[in-house]
């Protein structure tokens, strides 16, 4: 992994075997970001994706292997237990041009990976909505 830091924006790029959450959560605990923006594109051979159920409030999680592009990961950073929270979201286009998508759990690059970090002065966090079953924004 490389970055670099333009202003408020860091234009990270993610090499073979990196994995997306991991290492955009290391950018953000060393920045000290605690607010922002993420919006990227890349290549994966893995990743394990899912889709909340409200009725279960649980994930329905997959994983997809093989060759796909990532032809949208989106999302944003908040704080969770005093730490960056990268939540994020993929679309993702297998060899027969077929596109998968959800809440990202991991991602793994196979090629590479680009970022697109926007930094947000301040900070929100994280809570359970004890209604909905899910993390929501804590203002």
């Amino acid at each position: 992994m490389e970055y670099r830091r333009f202003g408020q924006v860091f234009v990270i790029r993610l090499g073979v075997g990196d994995e997306v959450v991991a290492r955009l959560g290391e950018v953000c605990a060393k920045e000290n970001v605690r607010l922002a923006s993420v919006s990227g594109i890349g290549a994966t051979d893995r990743v394990r994706i899912g889709l909340f159920d409200p009725t279960k409030r649980t994930y329905d999680e997959t994983v997809l292997t093989g060759p796909m592009e990532i032809v949208s990961l989106l999302g944003n950073v908040t704080e969770k237990d005093g730490a960056p929270f990268p939540h994020l979201h993929v679309a993702v286009a297998d060899e027969r041009f077929a596109v998968h998508g959800g809440h990202v759990f991991e991602c793994r690059i196979s090629v590479a990976c680009e970022i697109v970090l926007t930094s947000i002065d301040g900070r929100v966090g994280r809570r359970i909505d004890p209604e909905l079953g899910v993390n929501v924004l804590d203002f």
